[in-house]
Formats: C-alpha cells, structure tokens, sequence
C-alpha cells in the first residue's frame, strides 16, 4: 500500500463514521452537560455555595481529587445553574492556563498581564465588583512555582469583601504546600472527590451516547467503562475519547482506541508537569530498583544537571503522592530485611517520558 492509497481509504474510513456523529461537542473534554452525574461528593459543594448566596459569608472549598474524576465538569455545571439565579457572579480560571495571581486577574479582568502590577489589577477586581463574587481556581495545584506564595489566595483571604473561593486541586497535599496564613483565613472545607467506578463511567458514557451518537451497539460503554476502571485511575476522560474514537472507527478494536487514548491523554498529563515532577519521573526511570530513597539521590543529581534546584525528601515525598493520584505512578510498600520501605513503578509507557523529556531539557 502506498501513501495515496492509505490517505484515500483512511479519509473513507473516517467519513463513514463521521456519519455515525450526531453532534461532536459531546466528545470534547470542555463540553459541559446540563445534568452531570449525581454523586454524595457534589452536595457539600452546593449546600456552601447557596449558604454564600444566601447569607454573603464566604464558605470556601477546596475540592480534591485525581485528575478525569469530574471536578471541573461539577464545578462550570453549577456555575451554569447558579449564575441564573444572580445572587452571586462567579469568576472562573484555569491556574493551567494562566498560572500566576498577575495573569488569573488579567485574564478575569480581560487585560494584558504586563503592565499592571498585582496589586493594581486587584484593585481594578475590587472596584468592578463590589457585590458577592465566587472565584472558581481550577487545578490551583498549576499555579507557577514563580508565584511560590501564591498571592491570589493571599488576597481573597485578606479581602474585605467576602469573596467566596472555590479551589479544584489534584494534589491531594496542595493544602500543605500554602502557608500558614493562608490556611488560617481561608479556612476552606475539603470536599474529596472519589474515582468513578465502572457503573457511574458507564452511565457517563451512556449519556454522551445518547446525545452525540446517532446509535450505540449495545455493551460498548460497559465494555469501555470497565476497561476504563481497570486500568486507569477511573479517568473519564480517556472513556470518552475511547468511545469517541471508536464510532469514527468502528471496525478498530475497542482495546486499541483505548490504548490510544490512555497514551494521547498521559502525553498531555506529564508534558504539564513542572521541571521538578519530570526529574522526579525521569529519576524513576533511571533507578531500576524504585526504593524511594535510591530515587530521590538520583533526582537530586539529575536535578544538578539541569541547574534546578531540588525539594527536600519531605516535599520530594509530597509530590510523589501528588504524582500518584494523576496515575502516574504506584507507590508499593515492600519488606527488605526487617523493614518495610516504599518502592516506586511508573504506570505509563517510558516512551512517553522520553519524548516530553526531550522536547524539555534536550
């Protein structure tokens, strides 16, 4: 087979089952549904969120959970709903996109960021809303190591305008890492968002089936959802790109679209890490054995030679956690001699590492 070939009977393949779409938007990970799934874990988040409505005093959150376990999704829903009603305006940003407090008010402000100092652009957020405002901070966890106080938390906490902050965190020690003063004023009630299991992926898929498919075989989603729990942290995302990619091609098998998706959303997990996650990956790799305490000297002089400067074995420690709950890695507890340490396996394909490592440091 040659080029010509392979592009024409591929671009045949793909127009067939683009016929099988019934509305695209549904398979975009930005795509909000009007009912998202019901889950214990979403109550707390509302009940604080009319409290402010009704009363004006801030209630803050912060939402905890690994990456595809529906955070967002809740968290741009209820702003959808809520903003309706016109009791409280809501000032969403994502701290991937814009990852300094300078760039989060710019953004909200719908401003350059040069130019303005941060004290500056708060001032202009204060004077332009002086009623009930809720600051939305997804994956505040992506605030830039450049704004290492992050000072956007620093002023909601000391605003005398009871601003409510809602934080959404896949860190599940981002808590530790504010300061003190921070934690003290924010005082925000943790809501932990479990994984979904098969069932609720299931349904999630059922519902986008639905809605963007003009038919679904039946046992697809199971199929996928299972998959999905089983070999993922329960990440929803990489169901629906399976199952989007799937009825473009139905006649690929099912474990190979995942196989794909999983990658192509992996890619996209370690290539937003900061430098001090990728050289904490990247020691992993080079230490076959995985004990933690091996890894971490290997980071430290892998760190050297890229001139970054290291955590300590605390924080090291930290974002090993934090590095697990993206599904990045396992962290297994292992007897050797008399004691019991811990030992560290990548979940994901080194290859993976190797490419984001390169476009990085190389």
């Amino acid at each position: 087979m040659d080029i010509d070939q392979y592009l024409s009977e591929k671009q045949a393949a793909l127009d067939k089952g683009a016929d099988r779409i019934r509305n695209f938007e549904v398979f975009d990970f930005n795509y909000v549904p009007e009912k998202p799934l019901m889950r214990e874990e979403v109550k707390p988040v509302i009940d604080a969120l009319l409290r402010y409505q009704q009363t004006g005093i801030a209630n803050n959150v912060l939402v905890l959970g690994s990456r595809g376990s529906g955070k967002s999704v809740l968290a741009r829903c209820l702003m959808n709903l809520m903003s309706q009603q016109g009791q409280a305006a809501f000032a969403y940003a994502n701290c991937r996109q814009h990852n300094t407090s300078v760039k989060i008010l710019a953004a909200l402000l719908g401003l350059r960021p040069r130019g303005s100092s941060l004290d500056e652009l708060w001032q202009r957020f204060e004077n332009a809303h002086e009623g009930r405002v809720v600051f939305v901070l997804d994956e505040v966890d992506l605030i830039s190591e450049k704004d290492r106080h992050k000072d956007i938390l620093y002023l909601l906490s000391r605003s005398t305008r009871n601003y409510m902050a809602v934080l959404l965190s896949n860190n599940p020690k981002f808590l530790n890492l504010l300061d003190e003063s921070i934690k003290s004023t924010l005082q925000p009630e943790i809501v932990h968002f479990r994984n979904y299991d098969a069932t609720e992926i299931e349904r999630i898929l059922l519902d986008r089936a639905r809605i963007g498919l003009k038919t679904t075989p039946a046992g697809t989603p199971s199929e996928i959802a299972a998959m999905t729990a089983r070999n993922t942290n329960s990440d929803v995302r990489v169901a629906i790109k399976t199952l989007y990619l799937w009825a473009l091609e139905p006649q690929t098998a099912i474990a190979e679209h995942f196989e794909k998706a999983r990658r192509d959303i992996m890619f996209d997990v370690i290539r937003d890490l900061n430098d001090r996650n990728l050289l904490i990956l990247r020691a992993v790799l080079d230490e076959s054995d995985g004990f933690a305490k091996d890894v971490y000297e290997t980071y430290r002089r892998r760190s050297a030679q890229v001139h970054e400067e290291p955590f300590s074995y605390m924080h090291f420690y930290s974002n090993l956690s934090y590095l697990q709950s993206l599904g990045l890695l396992v962290l297994i507890s292992t007897k050797v001699n008399r004691t019991y340490t811990n030992r560290i396996q990548l979940t994901f394909d080194p290859s993976i590492l190797d490419a984001v490592w390169t476009m990085r440091f190389a």
